[in-house]
């Protein structure tokens, strides 16, 4: 199952890959994160209790390196099965870019709004009697709109901070993982068993086995 991690440069991509394998980051074999640009290119990570999920770090759209255009056909989104999300401010035109790209290709993504805790922080230096849950309904309500607006259905959007697991809805994100892997590993084992099947009815017609053909026949 492959997972693609994507969004903007520095909205906290690689602290959530490194947040879904269950490592800390600057810590071996953790995913690069820092102030500045540090995913360069898209690096594959497989999971350390899982070699079947497979979680893809891609670098952020709308850099220098990487232009909009540039960044479609360069990531190849054909490949992943479904998406990651990541945004940490504002909804903002690269999200929406990424969100109408992944539509197009009928595929599915999740919604995460990153960094949840930093803003909390940042809020309440303003406002010390802020109420937090106040808060979250309304950065989650806002990401709705914002995705209801574009044609998402039913849009997935969850609140994380990738330095803090225990609070707000990294379970959540991971339960959503866990039933994708469900359905999906499924249909690629049953893909690949009737390609197999293909293949050796195909061989055993060459070779005028017809009973044999006739059985793997049945079998797809």
């Amino acid at each position: 199952m492959n997972i693609a991690i994507t969004g903007e440069s520095g909205s906290g991509k690689s602290t959530l890959v490194n947040a879904l394998r269950g490592i800390r980051n600057k810590t071996p074999g953790a995913a690069e994160t820092g102030v500045k640009e540090t995913t360069i290119e898209k690096t594959e990570y497989i999971h350390p209790k899982n070699d079947k999920i497979r979680i893809w770090d891609l670098p952020g759209i709308g850099t220098t390196k990487f232009t909009t255009d540039k960044y479609f056909k360069e990531m190849e989104f054909e490949k992943y099965d479904f998406f990651i999300l990541v945004s940490n401010d504002r909804f903002r035109e690269n999200d929406a870019k990424l969100a109408k790209e992944i539509q197009k290709m009928k595929k599915k993504f999740y919604f995460v709004r990153s960094k949840i805790d930093q803003n909390i922080t940042s809020e309440k230096e303003e406002d010390p009697d802020l109420n937090e849950e106040n808060l979250l309904k309304l950065i989650r309500d806002n990401c709705i709109t914002e995705l209801q607006v574009l044609g998402v259905e039913s849009p997935k959007v969850f609140l994380v901070s990738g330095l803090r697991l225990d609070l707000y809805e990294f379970r959540d994100l991971w339960k959503i993982i866990e039933e994708e892997y469900q359905m999906i590993i499924p249909l690629q084992t049953a893909g690949i068993m009737v390609d197999q099947c293909k293949e050796d009815v195909t061989a055993a017609l060459q070779n005028n086995d017809m009973p044999r053909a006739a059985q793997r026949r049945w079998t797809i």
